[in-house]
């Protein structure tokens, strides 16, 4: 198998390269063609006629060939305690441009979280805060997609203060620092952080700007596999030039690569014992979806949903997943024979774009080696899990239902009618809804267009899926939830209580070219537009010159 270094390409010692300033300008003209005519949108400055990649076939990454990693864990610089005595964690995050070993013969230039892609993933226990100090070491432009390099970090999944959250028009230029303050206070779950720079989020997460963060409380670390055998698992897709460089496609609908990648790996393949592992899915695709199924049809078991874990196991043979939406699952290799090879595949769904190989996304090889038995996690799979406040909630407990449509309109996407750039016309005063603090209301979210799906993203809150199309949700999906997939000509109705923080959040499509191209909005809990904000997300914790 190649050891190629994958989007992994400094971590754990291994040979990633630093982009010298020669490289640079070498990238920087072969971009240089797309950049003429850009229109209000930087999305416009990087758009390449072709659809698929333009890869030699000897250049062109095979399934299987290569081996599964993690990223790395992050330790804190250091621990103190907050003025009210609460225990925190202070971390340290560079975002640089780095080139990386994806491809069997050529090195593609990454944007990175310390340097690789995914970035290092960051653990933490509920009750104890953190402080993630995020310096911007990017080049002004990138290299090869075009777009500047201003940043806005999101710890998508986490109940954030405004100032905190990854507000979208809050940037932080090449050069610059901002520190981000999480409270941690929520239920275990799997969250990850992000790029959400204005108008430029699909790039800068494509170049590889995401990682996954984990929350772990004591109901969760007595229920699930811990350690060696909870694994993150971020899946991605990506399409490059002839010469290696990442590269966007024309259509405004999204972007759909022939590459499939695992924690930054082409189709790798991972080594697993006889026992039940967790695997904590991630779809980082900036538009892709997935209809995820072990080759050999065996069930698995979906234990928790964006927001942590659900009530209830459900058991399920595949389950349909799309960009930031994470679903932690339960696989059993007891009954698997070493030596057996299990592949995970990807049955797709309606609009995407598939290829050759999107059809499969990696393999498990089973083996014989030990493994500690000192609790039952390798053996048992739960059935009862947790209780939340959000999945108590019923309809009965809401003083209002708003509407929200999702719809391409003069070849902008929109939510209401409105745009993100309506938003900032109006400085940042408009909103799609102004629900009281700790108000219960049931939003029912449409969307009548039958060529894309749309998966949305509401900030602060936990939701819970309340139908589809008038029918129940689906299995998986019976768990606190911050993304829903809203498919070709469905509603969908989901009910949430607003809270704890006062002010402006986001709700936006997380297709991220759907997002750039404008349909994301904002909403206000306690907050009436002209008000004073205390929590101003773009005022309230500027970013600084180090």
């Amino acid at each position: 198998m190649q050891q190629g270094d994958g989007l992994l390409g400094t971590a754990q010692g291994s040979d990633g390269m630093d982009l010298t300033r020669r490289d640079m300008i070498k990238l920087g003209a072969l971009g240089a063609a797309g950049t003429a005519g850009a229109s209000r949108l930087p999305w416009s400055s990087v758009i390449e006629a072709q659809v698929a990649s333009l890869l030699a076939v000897s250049d062109t990454p095979r399934p299987f060939r290569t081996w599964f990693v993690r990223p790395p864990v992050l330790r804190p610089d250091r621990t103190a305690r907050d003025q009210d005595g609460v225990l925190t964690d202070y971390f340290t995050v560079n975002e640089v441009a780095r080139r990386a070993n994806i491809l069997p013969t050529m090195s593609t230039v990454i944007y990175g979280y310390n340097g690789i892609s995914p970035g290092p993933t960051i653990k933490v226990h509920r009750g104890r805060r953190a402080v993630m100090r995020v310096n911007n070491r990017l080049p002004g432009v990138h290299p090869s997609l075009g777009q500047t390099s201003t940043t806005s970090v999101h710890l998508h999944g986490s109940a954030s203060l405004p100032q905190f959250d990854g507000y979208a028009s809050d940037i932080t230029g090449p050069g610059w620092v901002k520190a981000y303050r999480y409270p941690n206070f929520q239920a275990a779950r799997t969250l990850w952080y992000h790029d959400h720079g204005v108008h430029h989020t699909a790039q800068n997460a494509y170049a590889g700007l995401y990682a996954q963060y984990h929350l772990h409380d004591e109901a969760e670390q007595a229920l699930l596999p811990q350690g060696e055998f909870d694994v993150p698992l971020i899946v991605a897709d990506a399409l490059f030039k002839a010469n290696g460089q990442l590269t966007i496609g024309a259509d405004q609908s999204g972007l759909w690569g022939d590459v499939i990648l695992v924690n930054g790996r082409p189709w790798p393949v991972m080594t697993v014992k006889r026992r039940i592992y967790r695997f904590r899915f991630l779809v980082a695709s900036i538009s892709r979806s997935y209809r995820f199924r072990l080759g050999n049809g065996d069930p698995v078991t979906v234990v928790a949903t964006d927001g942590g874990l659900m009530p209830k196991a459900r058991h399920v043979t595949e389950w349909r997943q799309s960009s930031a939406e994470r679903y932690e699952v339960l696989i059993d290799f007891r009954h698997y024979q070493p030596g057996q090879r299990v592949v995970l595949h990807n049955l797709s769904n309606d609009n995407n774009r598939d290829f050759a190989n999107t059809d499969q996304v990696m393999a498990f090889d089973v083996s014989d080696a030990p493994f500690s038995k000192q609790n039952d996690t390798w053996n048992h799979l739960p059935n009862t899990l947790v209780d939340s406040h959000v999945m108590d909630l019923k309809e009965g407990d809401a003083t209002r239902t708003r509407r929200l449509s999702l719809q391409r309109q003069s070849g902008i996407w929109t939510i209401n009618g409105a745009t993100w750039e309506d938003v900032i016309a109006s400085k940042f005063q408009l909103l799609v809804a102004n629900p009281r603090l700790h108000a219960t209301e049931i939003w029912q979210i449409s969307n009548p267009g039958g060529g894309w799906f749309h998966p949305l993203h509401i900030h602060l809150v936990d939701f819970k899926i309340l139908s589809r199309n008038g029918r129940p949700p689906f299995e998986y999906e019976r768990g606190p939830k911050d993304v829903v997939y809203v498919g070709e000509g469905e509603t969908v109705r989901v009910i949430a209580k607003f809270g704890p923080h006062v002010g402006r959040y986001m709700v936006h499509c997380h297709n991220l070219v759907h997002e750039d191209h404008d349909m994301m909005h904002q909403f206000a809990v306690g907050w009436d537009p002209g008000a004073r904000d205390p929590n101003d997300p773009m005022g309230a914790e500027p970013h600084r010159i180090p």
